[in-house]
């Protein structure tokens, strides 16, 4: 509709995630946004409304995608958890084992689970790099094989914000022979009929919502930072939000913070780990393979993001700072404020995108509103 109403559908069990995602919107806590809530791999709430821009022309439609960016992360995740429970991926393997090179200055210990688990110290580039270095696969992850740590590998986890993705996806490279986004979009966005991409094709640019930085003074870059390893990961490079209308960037295959996707995809294809493996009457993955994330590879003061964390094979998991009311629960969020929460013990996903910007870089109160009303209308709190 072309007033940027809210559309979609909701089970009536749930009406009350209905209302509070239409607060949000009046409120203006959001411009743009969905939600998509699946509970025992059924989707039973899929809501979007507001702008697609911020000058309103554009209203944000069932098949608007915008860029989720560390949300990305969870997708990665998923792929390197795929192919480890195929056999093909050891998490407690050395990375030199899949990529020798990456032995240098002192790595020769470090495993594929530190990578996933924010712990490897490799939380930036020690080597000053540009916002165009993102799209050079080859310069970006090259870079990081040949530096030291910035801390004693496993000893502490630091955010790796944008080096995650690179670091994991060339072990998935070295394995399978294809990038990390083929991977992800040949074996799971493809057969989910998922729409949700790493490295964007140009045909499908017109359905991207424009990102709206958070107000000045509340951007990730501007906040206070103490120590060598902050400013490092936040000015090398900046983070530009802009770059996200360009076609370098979503073309790009960035892992851990370029993916494109809608609510919708975001929590349809993690039913695959709230599930045990199974999404739309598809094994993927066996029970025990989904519940490897769970696994705490790291807990302790961030380094970098300087909270309490605790982190799992690719996901942040319950606890601390983020009690979810059920133990077997692991999240992740993306710069500004999109989130995806999975359940494994009410097997539920909770997936949350939007272009309004907050100076978050894991969520905050529109998504966690949305999934409070989920937990409520299921008994859960």
């Amino acid at each position: 509709m072309a007033d940027g109403a809210i559309q979609g559908m909701v089970h009536d069990r749930y009406a009350g995630v209905r209302t509070v995602f239409e607060e949000n919107l009046s409120s203006g806590a959001d411009l743009g946004a969905a939600f998509c809530a699946t509970v025992e791999g059924e989707t039973v709430v899929d809501l979007w409304g507001g702008f697609a821009d911020p000058a309103k022309t554009r209203p944000w439609t069932r098949d608007t995608i915008v860029n989720v960016y560390s949300t990305t992360k969870t997708m990665t995740a998923l792929t390197a958890l795929l192919i480890a429970d195929r056999g093909d991926l050891d998490f407690d393997a050395p990375v030199a084992k899949y990529w020798p090179e990456f032995a240098a200055n002192g790595k020769a210990g470090v495993t594929v689970g530190h990578l996933m688990s924010h712990a490897s110290g490799l939380s930036g580039w020690k080597t000053p790099i540009t916002n165009d270095d993102l799209y050079d696969w080859e310069k970006a992850t090259s870079l990081l094989a040949a530096q030291a740590p910035y801390w004693e590998p496993g000893a502490a986890p630091g955010y790796h914000a944008l080096t995650q993705g690179y670091l994991v996806g060339e072990v998935v490279r070295r394995i399978t022979g294809k990038s990390l986004g083929t991977v992800f979009r040949e074996e799971i966005a493809e057969p989910l009929g998922a729409d949700f991409w790493i490295g964007l094709p140009a045909s499908e640019d017109a359905r991207v919502a424009e990102l709206i930085p958070p107000p000045a003074g509340q951007s990730q870059a501007e906040v206070r930072q103490e120590t060598e390893i902050q400013r490092n990961m936040s000015t090398n490079p900046g983070i530009d939000v802009a770059a996200t209308r360009t076609r370098a960037w979503r073309g790009a295959e960035i892992p851990a913070a370029g993916g494109t996707g809608h609510a919708r995809s975001v929590a349809e294809i993690h039913t695959i780990l709230a599930n045990g493996g199974v999404a739309k009457g598809r094994r993927f993955m066996s029970e025990a393979g989904c519940r490897k994330a769970l696994e705490l590879q790291v807990e302790g003061r961030d380094l970098v993001l300087d909270v309490p964390a605790r982190f799992g094979l690719g996901f942040g998991l319950s606890g601390g700072m983020v009690p979810f009311p059920n133990p077997n629960t692991i999240y992740w969020g993306g710069y500004g404020g999109s989130l995806i929460i999975i359940d494994m013990d009410a097997r539920t996903t909770f997936g949350y995108v939007m272009n309004k910007m907050a100076g978050t870089t894991q969520g905050d109160m529109r998504a966690m509103g949305l999934a409070m009303a989920m937990w409520t209308a299921m008994g859960t709190i």
